[in-house]
């Protein structure tokens, strides 16, 4: 019964963080290239009574053993990378990926960072940058007589400047992608570093070699879906209520047992 007792809290604890995952879902669901987040869950050591295979008193073979688990943890938080919808805000500015890739930013550092938000903006100096102020790698600087900006699904930027109806090119976007995209750091502000675990950058042209192409005019919407986050939500909400019903039944037991003393 006392096991029964660390047992049921564990699932609790475990439902506890599955229930804080789905909340922070939920609240980027409207965020700008936001990818959710899905808990993984494994269970605890067994406690072995009695092994299968073991010989019993009378010689034979047991065919099955006794083992109680003792309870549950999480084993993972992940991104899932699935691409979301694409909403049209007709921004020159607005870049959207179909497909696989990451914008490059720099950091004030001069570390490299990466995101799928593509609502850029233009800084005092003219560079491209993102909605906190950092460069998109590498770096493009918009002359200050540009009346109109094309980017190309390749990522060409094209500039068209006052009085000329020819485009300049005035740079290339890039993208990034990883051999294990769920491995990347989060670090807020839709920003993604690079660790050991989700390999190397690679570097191409946004269309070619299975990297996305891009979209002007275009954003990102979050990959989450409120009618699987919600439905989610109720099931953990009951699997902890559960849980918490184990915990009041087990001490009740215990109760029972210390009433006969």
């Amino acid at each position: 019964m006392i096991r029964a007792l660390w047992t049921a809290a564990t699932g609790m604890t475990a439902q506890q963080l599955n229930m804080d995952v789905i909340s922070n879902n939920l609240a980027n669901v409207n965020t700008t290239g936001f990818k959710k987040s899905r808990a993984d869950f494994q269970d605890l050591l067994y406690q072995t009574s009695r092994t299968a295979g073991a010989e019993s008193a009378e010689g034979n073979e047991v065919p099955t053993g006794i083992q109680v688990g003792l309870g549950a943890r999480a084993a993972a938080v992940q991104k899932v990378f699935t691409v979301g919808d694409l909403m049209q805000t007709g921004n020159d500015l607005d870049v959207a990926i179909e497909g696989a890739g990451f914008f490059r930013v720099e950091l004030p550092g001069g570390e490299e960072a990466f995101t799928r938000a593509g609502a850029f903006k233009k800084d005092g100096t003219g560079r491209l940058v993102t909605s906190d102020g950092y460069p998109v790698l590498p770096q493009i600087i918009i002359p200050e007589n540009t009346t109109r900006l094309a980017i190309t699904e390749d990522g060409a930027v094209n500039a068209f400047l006052d009085g000329n109806n020819q485009p300049n090119q005035i740079g290339d976007l890039e993208l990034a992608k990883f051999s294990n995209p769920a491995g990347l750091h989060a670090m807020g502000r839709s920003l993604f570093l690079e660790t050991p675990a989700s390999g190397p950058a690679v570097l191409g042209t946004p269309g070619q070699d299975g990297f996305g192409a891009l979209a002007q005019g275009f954003l990102e919407g979050s990959n989450v879906s409120v009618m699987e986050e919600m439905v989610s939500m109720i099931a953990t909400q009951r699997a902890y209520e559960i849980n918490s019903k184990a915990i009041r039944s087990a001490d009740e037991m215990l109760q029972m047992v210390n009433n006969l003393a």
